[in-house]
């Protein structure tokens, strides 16, 4: 279901930058398993799925902080981290998959625009490496222009310097952006840059959107084909 809080006007949208994890894909299991190869590592118990997944959104040093307790040694989180981030580097794709209707939703936006097409771009706090390599190995890559990750720029989501950086780089303004995302760092991210946002309730931290409702949330990702395209171009041609 689409809800609407502010109306997008979306013949006048010209950039839509997405998140990532829980936005694009469902990476859950391969970051559980990366955490827990981790926390093994170091002799500590596993954690489950279900916390762990609270624990995603920020970028990797505050996953691995979270699941390590906030540890006091530096030199211990610096270890740690170093050691999820190859685990991951090399388990990233297992089990990670694009959610259902996400290929179908992206292809009918960029062939909706009589020619020009939408231009589409990935923001993420995940760090950048593994993030381009999974939209590469996921088949997404065809529809963005950019990937930025975590580390991508001196800060992160919610900070607005890398929605700020791709609205240069469009070349369109704030008000002809949106900001899609599972999160209230995305919420807030497209608000700190004057951009439109949209929520999604499927995602990995929907109960976060309460805290920074955005200007439409949908549940499923086939509602970003039915926001986005004009209903125009869902009709078949007329014939004579």
């Amino acid at each position: 279901m689409i809800r609407t809080n502010r109306p997008i006007p979306v013949d006048k949208i010209r950039l839509l930058i997405f998140d990532l994890d829980g936005t694009l894909i469902d990476s859950r299991l391969d970051l559980t398993n990366s955490i827990n190869a981790m926390l093994r590592h170091f002799h500590r118990p596993g954690l489950p799925e279900e916390v762990i997944s609270t624990y995603i959104g920020d970028g990797a040093p505050m996953l691995v902080r979270r699941a390590l307790g906030d540890p006091d040694d530096q030199a211990f989180f610096n270890e740690a981290l170093l050691y999820f981030l190859a685990y991951y580097r090399e388990h990233k794709l297992d089990n990670t998959y694009v959610y259902p209707g996400i290929h179908e939703s992206l292809s009918a936006i960029r062939n909706s625009r009589n020619g020009s097409p939408m231009q589409m771009a990935v923001l993420t706090n995940k760090p950048v490496v593994p993030s381009k390599a999974i939209v590469e190995g996921l088949d997404l890559n065809p529809f963005f222009f950019q990937v930025y990750g975590g580390n991508s720029f001196e800060t992160k989501k919610p900070d607005p310097l890398g929605a700020r950086t791709l609205l240069h780089e469009a070349g369109v303004n704030p008000e002809q952006a949106v900001m899609i995302g599972d999160s209230a760092n995305d919420v807030l991210t497209g608000r700190n840059s004057g951009m439109w946002t949209v929520g999604l309730t499927y995602g990995l931290a929907p109960h976060s959107l309460q805290e920074a409702p955005p200007d439409v949330l949908i549940d499923h990702p086939q509602e970003l084909q039915e926001l986005f395209v004009p209903v125009a171009s869902n009709q078949p041609p007329c014939s004579a």
